[in-house]
């Protein structure tokens, strides 16, 4: 049975644990080791999930099958002033994936943001990453190219994409 629950700041550590794992998996042929550490550093140190924490910008929850965390994500109501939500982060242990929690868990955030009068759901999914074609098999259609500076020389390509919700 999959379960989603609100995390605390006791989660950091199982985030970090699931991102150490999940990222060199699903970006290591994307990525130079470099542009990894770096982004790692950048986005999922202490100091940066307790500040995203702590602000509540973004919503962080943790993702269980029975007992066991097997995921997160992190989502944002009212993105940019407007009806979206927008997935900041959404990640799956590798073990975990093509058994449709991914579609469960993208389930209940639609319904957070219908909670929350969303309209629709949003989220940026690097370009050659291979979870775009699970994207566009559960309704996310690519609504803009974007390649965003992170510092350090890097950028992010990715695709915005947008899934409408259905009221």
């Amino acid at each position: 049975m999959i379960t989603i629950s609100e995390a605390s700041l006791n989660d950091i550590q199982s985030i970090q644990s699931i991102v150490n794992i999940t990222w060199p998996i699903t970006y290591g042929a994307i990525l130079s080791k470099e542009q990894l550490d770096y982004m790692l550093g950048l986005f999922y140190s202490t100091e940066a999930l307790t500040e995203q924490y702590d602000k509540k910008v973004q919503l962080f929850y943790m993702i269980y099958e029975e007992e066991t965390i097997i995921g997160f994500i992190g989502i944002e109501h009212h993105y940019n002033s407007k009806a979206l939500t927008k997935i900041h982060k959404i990640y799956l242990l590798p073990e975990t994936q093509g058994k449709g929690i991914g579609k469960k868990v993208i389930d209940k955030i639609e319904k957070l943001a219908l909670a929350n009068n969303s309209k629709a759901l949003l989220l940026n999914v690097n370009r050659f990453n291979s979870a775009l074609g699970f994207y566009k098999k559960i309704g996310f259609e690519i609504v803009d190219e974007v390649n965003i500076d992170i510092g350090n020389g890097y950028l992010m390509e990715d695709y915005v994409m947008e899934k409408k919700l259905i009221l």
